[in-house]
């Protein structure tokens, strides 16, 4: 059953989320994520709880409960010299760090490393920190999409959100690009995003995001889309965190904010006859 189909909706529904992943990276990437929800377009973001500015998001999640927001289960830092690890210890989950306690900073090394079981447990804990501070989550999505870099941590992702009761954030193209067969790891019980637009690096490179997301917006096909943007203000702090990282770095998230924010951005959608959707929507509909 198709994803409109499990909604109740008619065939050629265009529907949208605009996605702010990262939430409590940094300051930076917290003020814009704030700034973008208010402006109201942006209608969704997750948080990641291992990061130093968790707390910050958490409070205004806490103030402001009718935007949707998800746990982003992290499970890589990526950035040069700022770096965390997980929230349980080394010993408890050893396969998921290095030998600094951090967690690995590629993907590759994470699928080389890490165990099913440690995954598992550090997902429960950050699930967890989210509810033991009072945050009520709308749905999981993870950090790189670590968490389809094989078939275990996949099903280990899935049964987690069954567990407690929250959609987890699926979708056929980012699972065959970790190289999984999506045929084998989705069944009729999953509920699968259609679409999923990301900007990519020769795009951004070439100073061509702003046309692509123009683009996407007129191609979107009917069904569920997600647009995945990473909203930060260009300041010192963000250009610290990402340092020779322009892929998804400081300049990126500026661009990212200020595109999604835009005038332009809320007229692609009326003129398009795109419907903005939630997490919340869809969880009603699953438990």
């Amino acid at each position: 059953m198709d994803a409109l189909t499990k909604l109740g909706l008619s065939k050629g529904t265009k529907l949208l989320i605009i996605h702010a992943d990262d939430a409590g990276l940094s300051h930076a990437e917290n003020s814009a994520t704030i700034a973008a929800l208010k402006a109201g377009t942006v209608n969704s973001y997750s948080i990641m709880t291992t990061c130093p500015w968790f707390k910050e998001v958490a409070d205004f999640a806490l103030e402001k409960d009718e935007f949707d927001y998800g746990v982003h289960l992290t499970l890589t830092c990526e950035w040069k010299n700022y770096k965390w690890g997980p929230i349980l210890s080394k010993t408890e989950v050893p396969s998921l760090v290095n030998s600094q306690g951090n967690f690995y900073s590629s993907r590759d090394d994470f699928k080389k490393h890490a165990t099913a079981e440690d995954v598992k447990r550090e997902l429960h804990a950050q699930i967890e920190k989210a509810y033991d501070l009072g945050l009520n989550p709308t749905h999981l999505d993870s950090h790189m999409y670590t968490l389809g870099l094989k078939s275990e941590f996949l099903e280990a992702y899935k049964e987690i959100g069954a567990e407690y009761k929250l959609p987890v954030f699926l979708n056929r193209q980012l699972i065959e690009d970790c190289g999984l067969n999506a045929d084998q790891c989705l069944n009729e019980r999953d509920f699968v995003i259609d679409n999923v637009v990301l900007g990519d690096y020769e795009v951004f490179k070439n100073g061509g995001l702003y046309d692509f997301y123009d683009s996407s917006l007129d191609k979107l096909v009917e069904g569920v889309n997600i647009v995945l943007i990473h909203p930060a203000f260009d300041t010192q702090e963000m250009q610290g965190v990402t340092i020779e990282h322009p892929n998804f770095g400081s300049e990126w998230r500026q661009i990212d904010y200020d595109y999604f924010t835009s005038q332009k951005c809320k007229q692609k959608i009326i003129d398009n006859g795109i419907q903005l959707i939630t997490w919340k929507e869809i969880k009603s509909v699953l438990y």
